[in-house]
């Protein structure tokens, strides 16, 4: 706080006890106190000059002033700093010697101005007016020195070196602030991945020195980064800025192959590309399966290749490069081929998480499900029609259509033999009954009937059951037997498009 600061202090100091004299003479009107006014506090800082105010309020004509006497109280004791006498004039005592004057010494003024203040002088100081026949009436304040620190910022005094592997952090700045009172603050600004440390050392005069150490491990992307110490003292700001200065041996590539070296193509070139500091001193090209071609030509960090490109260039090539920290190398696999290679368009090469199909698979593998659904609708039409359209009962016998049995390679049956005799005074009625009545037997043996014809080469088909076994003569024929009275049956019947037969009873009802 400056001396300006302080006064300002001491003025409402002064006023606050004014304020508190006019009330308490408002409220007690007989009474007239004596107060002596000074600031409560004040600082300042080494080297400027402060004031310190004194005054004395309401002297009554009867009390007479003899003496003002300044005072600094040291360890319980009284320690005379300045005296204004009205008769002896004004003494100023060591060691304040010149630093101390009155500003305005009279009965009702007492202010001194202390000049170039020291640590030393900081303390409490008392103001004190000698009256008779009252006594005496004092006052004290407090003083305050401030020391202002001295801030610096320091790098390493020699080059920052990265070695590969390092992993211990080293301290690449330091920044200080010594001698201050009170003591300062210190931060770190910088993007770099380091640490800081603080150390505060207090001083026997009563300031403190604030030491801040900034450790990293020094690297390649350290370089040129910029670390920053603020220093914050009271209303005050510092910084100091400094840019980091790694040293770090090369870091190698080699440009120029683009994967695309074919037969016939020209003016190609590798580059070997180098990041070093300091600077790097050499390069070396060599071929670690052969010799470098003939047509190459080595220029500063390049190696040119002359004339069109041929199979003798392909290989495996390395550049070295060497600084005052280390050596580093880099190495390059060159293909080269018959055809140049055509990249795809940007806009495809997005897409290579999902390979292309061409087009002629995609066509038929749509084809062939258009035909699979084209099949299975004509099969469904046609099960369908069969379905609408047969009127019988599939059983597990076989049909043998027709009078003949050319079915599965069967022969025609031959004609029905004439052998076949009813008595002369048989009738119909008759033979129908006879074959009703061994149409009944056999549904009184359990055994299923079988459908009654008269006429057998009439009847649709017939049947036997997959389990019997038919013999056939050398003519291959079935051998069978009917029954004369079943040959004219089949008048009676209809026949129906799917095969079958039904009665002409059932057919015209």
């Amino acid at each position: 706080m400056s001396s300006g600061m302080g006064s300002r202090c001491s003025g409402a100091a002064r006023l606050l006890r004014t304020m508190t004299f006019w009330l308490v003479a408002s409220f007690f009107p007989g009474v007239q106190p004596q107060v002596v006014l000074v600031n409560d506090t004040i600082s300042g800082f080494i080297g400027t000059d402060v004031v310190l105010h004194c005054s004395f309020t309401n002297p009554l004509p009867s009390v007479k002033i003899t003496q003002v006497t300044w005072q600094k109280a040291t360890n319980g004791s009284k320690t005379n700093v300045a005296i204004f006498n009205p008769t002896m004039g004004t003494s100023i005592l060591p060691p304040y010697g010149d630093r101390v004057v009155f500003r305005n010494p009279s009965f009702r003024d007492g202010t001194i101005e202390l000049s170039r203040l020291d640590l030393d002088d900081e303390g409490v100081y008392i103001c004190e007016f000698a009256t008779f026949p009252s006594g005496n009436r004092e006052s004290q304040l407090n003083l305050t020195v401030l020391a202002k620190p001295i801030n610096s910022m320091e790098t390493s005094s020699g080059p920052i070196i990265a070695t590969p592997g390092m992993t211990e952090k080293i301290v690449v700045a330091t920044c200080t602030s010594a001698n201050g009172k009170p003591a300062s603050s210190i931060t770190w600004e910088t993007t770099l991945k380091g640490q800081p440390e603080y150390e505060e050392i207090k001083n026997p005069n009563g300031t403190a020195t604030i030491i801040s150490r900034y450790r990293l491990v020094p690297s390649r992307e350290a370089h040129r980064q910029t670390l920053t110490c603020v220093i914050n003292y009271q209303l005050d700001r510092f910084t100091k800025s400094t840019t980091l200065n790694v040293h770090y041996e090369p870091e190698v590539s080699i440009e120029g192959f683009d994967g695309n070296w074919y037969l016939k193509r020209a003016d190609v070139k590798l580059t070997c590309k180098s990041d070093a500091n300091p600077p790097a001193t050499s390069f070396h090209w060599r071929m670690l399966n052969g010799s470098i071609p003939e047509n190459a030509v080595i220029q500063n960090t390049t190696l040119f290749f002359k004339g069109p490109v041929t199979y003798s260039l392909a290989g495996t090539y390395e550049c070295e490069v060497v600084n005052a920290i280390g050596t580093r190398s880099w190495v390059v696999e060159v293909n080269v081929t018959e055809f140049p290679f055509i990249p795809t368009p940007t806009g495809q090469q997005d897409r290579t998480t999902v390979p292309a199909i061409p087009m002629a698979i995609i066509g038929g593998v749509v084809g062939g499900v258009v035909l699979v659904l084209v099949v299975a609708i004509v099969l469904f039409v046609v099960l369908r029609h069969r379905h609408h359209t047969f009127k019988g009962d599939y059983s597990t016998k076989k049909h043998i259509y027709g009078n003949g049995y050319s079915k599965a390679g069967v022969p025609q049956h031959p004609p029905v033999s004439q052998s076949l005799q009813y008595p002369e005074d048989s009738d119909d009625e008759k033979k129908l009954g006879q074959l009703t009545s061994s149409y009944e037997e056999e549904e009184e043996e359990g055994r299923k009937p079988g459908p009654k014809y008269v006429d057998e080469s009439r009847r649709p088909y017939l049947t036997m059951d997959e389990g019997d076994t038919q013999e056939y003569s050398d003519e291959r024929t079935l051998d069978f037997q009917y029954e004369p009275e079943q040959l004219d049956m089949v008048d009676s019947m209809v026949s129906q498009k799917d095969g079958s037969f039904i009665s002409k009873k059932e057919w015209y009802v």
